[in-house]
This record gives structure tokens, sequence and C-alpha cells, in this order.
């Protein structure tokens, strides 16, 4: 406990409530979530969207939107860098992107899992694999549910006035 808070201390390189550092010390890195090099992040998204644009299915949705392939596998690859080693290098908003495309439905979510973790297997070693499946999978959740229409929801938008 940090004395005179009764609060347990903040894990090392995480921040306080406000998203900074208690005033006087310094942001240390946090560790990675699992061991994984940022080649072998850079070598499954470039695999990955190898398969996507070959998918009949999915291709084409990300052919209407992608123009430079080179530019989008190094921001996806930033993507994976900060939420798996906490690099601050991307500075996107994936949820805001899939909604504004207009043709990304939820269920192309579960055909794109499949996708990458295939790749995942192929990849990399088991463990590695699994952890970032399991990470990829939480973040997709949240993306489906991101792209699901309003009128979608039972009963529509709630009124929260």
């Amino acid at each position: 406990m940090v004395k005179g808070r009764g609060k347990a201390p903040l894990a090392p390189g995480r921040a306080g409530a406000q998203g900074s550092a208690p005033k006087g010390t310094a942001m240390t890195a946090l560790p990675p979530r699992f061991a994984i090099t940022p080649e072998e992040i850079d070598r499954v998204v470039a695999e990955f969207y190898a398969c996507i644009r070959e998918h009949p299915g999915l291709g084409p949705v990300f052919a209407a939107h992608v123009t430079d392939w080179p530019a989008h596998e190094a921001k996806i690859a930033r993507f994976w860098r900060n939420a798996i080693l906490f690099e601050r290098s991307y500075d996107g908003n994936p949820l805001e992107v899939h909604r504004r495309a207009g043709n990304v439905r939820p269920g192309m979510f579960d055909i794109w899992l499949g996708l990458f973790d295939a790749v995942l297997r192929r990849q990399l070693a088991p463990d590695t694999a699994a952890a970032w499946s399991t990470l990829a999978h939480r973040i997709g959740r949240g993306l489906r549910y991101g792209v699901v229409p309003d009128t979608a929801l039972p009963g529509g938008v709630p009124k929260l006035r």
C-alpha cells in the first residue's frame, strides 16, 4: 500500500486515472503482452493481407478501400505493435474506420479471424499464436459490435435522457 493513500501502487509504467504518470515521475515502458518481435508482427500482417486479397468475400471489401497495400500493411503492423508491444506509433481509430466503410458487416469478422488464426498458426510458435489470437478475438468482438447498425439493436438506440 502507498503510505497515506489506502491504495495499492500502480504497476510500473501504468498511468494514473488521468492518463499521466504521477507528478514528478516518468512513465516507463510497459512490458509486451507476450514475446514477439516487430519482424514477426510484420510477417504475420503481410501474409494475412496476401490471404485477404485472395479471399472471394473479403478481398473485394478491402479492395474498395485500400489503394496502397504497403502503406496499409505498415499502418496495421503499427496497430499490432501498439497493441502487443505498447509502441506508440499508431494513431488511428479502427472502429471509426470500419463504421465509415459502409460495407463491413458483423459476420465478416468471423471470416477475418479464421484467416488470421490460420496465419498465426503458420507463422508463430503455438503459445505466441494463441496469445495473439486471444487478443485479436477480443478486438474483433468490439469491432463486430461497433459495426452493427443502430436500427439492428432490439428497440433501436436507447434513449439516455
